[in-house]
């Protein structure tokens, strides 16, 4: 009996076990899908679900090496080559025999008896620039960027005590020199002097700088030395030096001096064409089409050779209403100031680069010019679309206001027949795209989870009835 009632417990087990295995699974497909679950909703996909659902948005993306690419193209130096050699402009070598104590003011060509025919003493070169022209002018005009460094060099390329390989020619001591050109008085020059002359914007001559004993021994053969960093100007350089020649005629010893001169002009001029208006009274830069009540002045930022237009345009009343009129069209100069009320029409342009830049300030608080600005329409087309009811905001733009009253809905035929003719397909179209796999849930018909819970219920009432009588059968026939 023992045996017989282990059996009937083990039975009784496996049957709950069973029972509660299948009854979650019961309650987790009759529970309905929410928003969270991962299940497909049963719905009825339209057009728009459809093509949502099979066309995914794309995301913009930016490679970091495409980041770091366009940075270091950005910051790239501007004035180095495609190949990464810096770009260079090499003087002519205008060299002349200035004569002797003559101030260096004469210009004799260089002939075959001369003791400097047929060699060159070095080069001067010009570095950091963006670009040359020589345009309406017979020197070279450097153009300049933002980054640019101007710098003027000398390559060294003879031994100043043996020239040209001659022992008997070598650079001498200018004890007595002076320069008339540049009206430097006398002076000891040593070893060669540099002189270099700025003149700016308003052709103001500067005082020529002076660099003397610039071929001294300590500037070595081949070497690149570094004379100054320019900005915008005209400039003159002249390398005056003197060379002391040795010679034996019948055991008589001979020295002579001779003067030369290696001279040349070059301009630099900013490449830009910009012109910078800042308020009066914020001093905040105000760009194109910008509005101020206060004024404003304008800023060349140093770009002194550039031509610079104003023009001013103001409201008048005349037999026609209120017109447009220019009050003066004429040059600009840096750092005016306009502060009365009009539209300011600047127009900068560089003779170098053929470039030109327009802004427009609009400096008041009249409506009507703030829309003339901004829109670019005319006086009487701005005054129409207000007559029509329109409004100006702050800015100077033109906003349309409708009346509720002006509204008139919009009928739209209707074609009955092909609604009719169209409305079933319609319905097999839709029903046709619901996935095969996913069946409606009808929770009327469908009831077989009930009945699976329901039997199982019922067999472990079953089991322990049974365990119960073999139980008290067991006791009474002990």
């Amino acid at each position: 009996m023992k045996k017989s009632f282990n059996k009937l417990r083990l039975a009784a087990f496996v049957t709950l076990l069973s029972a509660a295995a299948v009854f979650p699974a019961a309650s987790v497909s009759a529970a309905p899908v929410t928003e969270d679950s991962q299940t497909p909703s049963i719905v009825s996909p339209t057009e728009d679900t459809l093509t949502e659902y099979q066309t995914p948005q794309a995301t913009e993306t930016f490679p970091e090496q495409a980041r770091q690419d366009t940075a270091s193209e950005s910051s790239s130096d501007q004035t180095s080559l495609p190949g990464g050699e810096l770009q260079h402009y090499f003087f002519d070598n205008n060299i002349y025999n200035a004569g002797t104590d003559t101030g260096y003011s004469e210009k004799n060509t260089i002939t075959v008896n001369d003791p400097h025919f047929g060699w060159n003493l070095g080069k001067f070169n010009l570095t950091g620039y963006t670009s040359v022209t020589n345009e309406d002018t017979d020197n070279p005009v450097f153009l300049k960027t933002v980054g640019d460094k101007v710098t003027l060099w000398f390559k060294l390329d003879q031994d100043i005590e043996k020239l040209n390989g001659d022992e008997n020619l070598k650079i001498a001591d200018d004890a007595n020199g002076y320069d008339e050109y540049f009206g430097i008085t006398e002076t000891d020059f040593k070893k060669g002097t540099l002189i270099v002359k700025h003149s700016d914007y308003q052709n103001k001559n500067q005082k020529p700088v002076t660099y003397k004993d610039y071929l001294n021994t300590k500037v070595n053969k081949g070497t690149n030395t570094k004379v100054e960093l320019f900005e915008e100007g005209d400039y003159e350089v002249a390398l005056d030096y003197e060379i002391e020649k040795h010679s034996k005629i019948l055991l008589i010893h001979k020295t002579e001096y001779f003067n030369y001169r290696i001279f040349f002009k070059f301009s630099v001029r900013n490449g830009n064409c910009m012109v910078y208006p800042f308020d009066v009274k914020t001093n905040e830069e105000l760009t194109n089409s910008s509005i101020t009540p206060n004024g404003f002045r304008l800023d060349l930022a140093k770009s002194r050779y550039l031509d610079i237009n104003i023009k001013k345009e103001i409201l008048r009343d005349g037999a026609a209403g209120l017109t447009e009129d220019v009050r003066f069209n004429g040059p600009a100069k840096d750092g005016a100031k306009y502060t009365s009320e009009g539209i300011y029409t600047i127009t900068v342009s560089n003779r170098y680069t053929d470039q030109q830049t327009t802004k427009k300030i609009y400096v008041g608080s009249n409506n009507l010019l703030k829309a003339y600005m901004t829109t670019g329409l005319s006086i009487s087309q701005i005054k129409e679309k207000l007559d029509n009811g329109a409004q100006i905001n702050d800015d100077g733009t033109i906003v349309t206001v409708v009346k509720k009253s002006e509204i008139i809905p919009e009928k739209i035929p209707v074609d009955e027949k092909a609604v009719a003719a169209n409305s079933t397909p319609k319905t097999e179209t839709m029903i046709s795209k619901t996935p095969a796999s996913i069946e409606p849930q009808n929770a009327e018909t469908d009831k077989t989870p009930l009945i699976i819970a329901f039997c199982a219920g019922g067999g472990v009432i079953l089991i322990s009835g049974l365990i119960l009588l073999f139980r008290k059968k067991f006791t009474k026939n002990d």
